[in-house]
């Protein structure tokens, strides 16, 4: 393979992820924005690589004072689809496991094995973690299935986590309106970890002082 080969080779991943963005970003201008928000947020749970933020986002943009709903459907949907990797990880990895190793964006069998020993530390905490950061949501709802982990602990750590991400975004465009997309494209991933390094630190603290 020569040296131009190759390098078609590796960009076609990133064009192929590219167009599929423009996909999802295109559902904002149809009248049916809404339900390609909630099939995109359900499916970005076990399988799709971009994230309902996008969508999301860009329909509060043009609609500010449904920005609120638009999270709630983006919430909900997500922990439907977050059970729906559990039962992936639970009842179907043995068959399915192989395809979604190869083809899912950011799963891999390390990844899981790594989510494992997170599970056995704070199986609540690392799931609010990936429902709330950019941490890879998917990879943790699969591995939630196959390393067993009670499926009341992953819904109620999804609902807060997912929650929150989801009206953060629906609180900063529904007070500043289409001003604040460009912060939200470009920083959402910085504020949301942020933010959660200053939950968890606040928990630290009281633990503290209690003790």
């Amino acid at each position: 393979m020569n040296t131009t080969e190759s390098q078609e080779k590796k960009e076609r991943p990133k064009g192929w992820l590219r167009r599929l963005y423009a996909w999802v970003l295109g559902w904002a201008d149809h009248r049916y924005g809404t339900w390609a928000l909630f099939c995109i947020s359900l499916a970005e749970s076990s399988f799709f690589p971009i994230p309902p933020d996008v969508l999301q986002i860009a329909l509060s943009v043009s609609r500010p004072r449904r920005a609120y709903f638009y999270a709630a459907v983006s919430a909900v949907a997500s922990v439907l689809g977050g059970i729906l990797g559990w039962l992936i990880g639970y009842a179907f990895w043995g068959v399915c496991g192989p395809y979604f190793l190869r083809f899912v964006p950011g799963l891999s069998q390390e990844s899981v094995d790594h989510v494992g020993q997170l599970y056995q530390q704070n199986a609540f905490w690392a799931i609010f973690a990936a429902a709330f950061t950019p941490i890879p949501y998917k990879v943790f709802m699969i591995a939630g299935g196959i390393f067993q982990v009670p499926l009341a602990v992953l819904i109620g750590a999804s609902i807060l986590g997912r929650s929150a991400r989801f009206f953060l975004v629906a609180t900063a465009i529904f007070f500043f309106g289409p001003s604040v997309r460009k912060l939200l494209e470009e920083r959402l991933e910085l504020i949301t970890i942020a933010l959660f390094v200053l939950i968890v630190l606040g928990f630290v603290v009281v633990k503290y002082f209690l003790h």
